[in-house]
């Protein structure tokens, strides 16, 4: 019997159009669940994935790859990398699964609106498979970090995080819920598959991997290993979106969701991300700056496709390039001291060697976040350790949760972009977090950032305590400095060295 080849028969297989007999196109397509901005189904026609397969080769590739996670982690059982790995490493591998591992079952979810209401047929078919990637994704980030609950409470957070009101979780479930469950079809292919996948998550998951292999880490290595090559794959839904809206009128509105997700994205990635690569990673591990891997693989991969698939760069281009080198250092040292209020153990990476090559890779640390730095420092190596301790919350913005910093230094910059709407007044970090929430008021208006809830009456006690039990943080799960401070004696034994 003859076979055909693939490609003779894939786009026959995969048409699944048809004209609905009874109901109307408009009810079995609301405009609110496929996000097609008022384009009839003809317009998508041309819609053509780059990324082709089919169910036969998904479930072989998909089973090679578990096989492999799995094999790689059972065969590493004992290799201890729990009791050797650095504490910083550690800290890495909880933010992330507490991040991540559940947040990627909401994106299935995400996958399921493109299936059933994409109006493309190669669009509902690569969704398919994306919404299967997501299942698995969550099941094996869940089921990985749980061999360490017995050894450590923190990993418990893997699963706990999401069922939270930690602070960190409110920014990343607002982020999230946004771009993934409130959105319509064409609204997701744009700001998750484009947008957060193709820019963000699938060179995150790259550098994770590589990260990992460096540390020793074999499997955590391969778990990222195998999830990044499903992100390839179904982060390619949306290119071909961008396209037919741009051919058929539509690039402003395209333009603007693309560039609410790529300005929410960072953010958060600010927070997750350039911590983990400039001071959780042990110095002999660190083969790029947080700065340098941005520039690298996220501003030089942004600004090609977005100019190839005749969209503009973001207007807020010159800003979002300015923090790349600067907001992350504020987001490291605000989770350090807000240590007791993560799920993880942040490294203070301020040793002196690692303070030399802070210097190195952002000329200026030392004389802006340097000099915070040096308080703490004195602090504990007197022995203040309550001074390196909150007393209360921080300032944080109405859009991305996180709290507003900026570089410190002998000019006061410090400032807040406030807004005053339908008689509430809001506080914004930067000019773009402020343009997201004026983009779509509606949407945003009636969210309470974790201060609105303790100036509202809901944390009670209403002291740093009471806010501890309202995020769910017990103790055992409370941060603390990855180190035990011994970057502390680093510093001391160097005076004297000095001295001496």
């Amino acid at each position: 019997m003859t076979v055909l080849n693939r490609l003779d028969w894939y786009d026959i297989a995969r048409n699944t159009n048809w004209t609905p007999k009874y109901v109307s196109d408009q009810e079995l397509f609301p405009e609110e669940l496929t996000c097609a901005f008022g384009l009839a189904a003809e317009a998508f026609e041309e819609y053509d994935e780059p990324y082709k397969t089919t169910y036969p080769e998904y479930v072989k590739i998909q089973r090679e790859k578990d096989a492999g996670a799995y094999s790689v982690k059972a065969a590493l059982e004992r290799s201890k990398i729990y009791e050797t790995a650095s504490p910083g490493w550690l800290a890495v591998l909880k933010s992330h699964f507490g991040a991540i591992a559940r947040g990627e079952y909401s994106a299935s979810s995400a996958e399921c609106r493109m299936v059933r209401f994409g109006r493309a047929p190669g669009m509902r078919n690569m969704a398919t498979f994306g919404m299967m990637d997501e299942i698995r994704h969550s099941q094996i980030q869940l089921f990985f970090p749980h061999q360490y609950v017995s050894k450590d409470r923190q990993f418990d957070w893997a699963f706990k995080a999401y069922d939270t009101n930690e602070w960190a979780m409110l920014a990343a479930r607002h982020f999230f819920d946004d771009m993934m469950v409130t959105r319509g079809a064409v609204g997701v292919g744009l700001m998750l598959t484009f947008a957060f996948e193709t820019g963000f998550t699938n060179m995150q998951f790259l550098g994770l991997a590589a990260d990992a292999a460096e540390a020793g880490d074999w499997s955590f290595s391969s778990l990222i290993s195998s999830i990044q090559t499903d992100e390839s794959r179904h982060a390619q839904i949306g290119g071909p979106l961008v396209q037919i809206l741009v051919k058929n009128g539509k690039k402003a509105e395209a333009q603007r969701l693309i560039d609410i997700s790529i300005w929410r994205a960072w953010k958060l990635f600010s927070i997750l991300t350039g911590p983990a690569m400039d001071y959780y990673t042990p110095l002999e591990h660190r083969k790029q700056s947080f700065k340098e891997f941005m520039q690298e693989w996220i501003v030089g991969q942004f600004e090609r496709s977005l100019l190839e698939l005749g969209l503009d760069k973001p207007w807020y281009w010159d800003n979002f390039l300015k923090e790349i080198d600067e907001q992350h250092h504020g987001m490291h040292l605000g989770v350090w001291f807000w240590r007791p209020t993560v799920w993880w153990n942040p490294a203070a990476g301020v040793s002196p060697a690692e303070r030399q090559w802070l210097e190195e890779k952002y000329p200026g640390w030392n004389d802006t976040w340097g000099h915070c730095w040096d308080v703490i420092t004195e602090n504990a190596l007197e022995g203040n350790m309550a001074k390196t301790l909150p007393e209360t919350l921080p300032v944080v913005c109405n859009m991305c949760q996180l709290p507003i910093n900026y570089t410190p230094g002998p000019k006061w910059t410090m400032r807040d972009f406030p807004l005053t709407y339908a008689g509430r007044d809001y506080h914004f970090c930067s000019e773009g977090c402020r343009w997201v929430f004026e983009q779509e008021p509606g949407r945003y208006k009636d969210h309470q950032s974790l201060v609105d809830r303790f100036l509202d009456g809901q944390i009670q006690p209403p002291d740093l305590g009471g806010a501890l039990k309202y995020m769910s943080l017990a103790p055992g799960e409370m941060g603390d400095d990855a180190l035990k401070f011994a970057w502390v004696e680093e510093v001391r034994a160097e005076r004297l060295k000095k001295a001496s």
